[in-house]
């Protein structure tokens, strides 16, 4: 009896203690605001988000992204209906739009599946983005990794800051 108590009371200790260390990593749930991309490469470069619309939200197990990808202002269409191509393109193209379901690991990694977006290209089965990801405070940074195709040759990272 004896024996058994002390087997379950160190089963016990050892799965809380797995419990503390997986603890230990900063969650991303919660609402986040791009405010800076780092691109590597040739034309690496930084670009400064500013006043750019964008939300990006985590839940327990969802994710959901929206962004203008403009310096300037889109213009308002006077009638979508009679809206010329280029028209269209200006103000929808720079529009990014995606939902869908995520998992992070211990060991910093979050892979990202896409189940609705604008483009539906990365809506397949099979589709997936992994990024490394860290939490320091309200920031949280995430530099991309691999997709379905393999490793990014030229990663970005994206900074982002907690709204809540």
């Amino acid at each position: 009896m004896k024996n058994l108590f002390l087997a379950a009371l160190t089963a016990g200790l050892l799965t809380s203690a797995g419990h503390a260390a997986q603890s230990t990593r900063a969650s991303i749930q919660g609402v986040w605001r791009i405010v800076e991309a780092t691109i590597t490469g040739p034309g690496a470069r930084t670009i400064a988000f500013g006043e750019r619309p964008n939300l990006t939200m985590f839940t327990a197990k969802h994710y959901s992204r929206v962004e203008v990808q403009s310096d300037a202002p889109r213009p308002v269409l006077a009638d979508v209906a009679k809206a010329t191509a280029d028209e269209l393109r200006t103000v929808w193209g720079p529009f990014v739009a995606e939902a869908g379901t995520y998992e992070v690991t211990p060991d910093g990694l979050v892979t990202m599946r896409p189940i609705a977006s604008k483009n539906p290209a990365i809506m397949g089965p099979g589709v997936f983005l992994t990024y490394s990801y860290k939490v320091d405070g309200n920031t949280l940074s995430l530099t991309q990794q691999r997709n379905q195709n393999g490793p990014f040759p030229n990663p970005f990272t994206l900074k982002l800051v907690r709204v809540e």
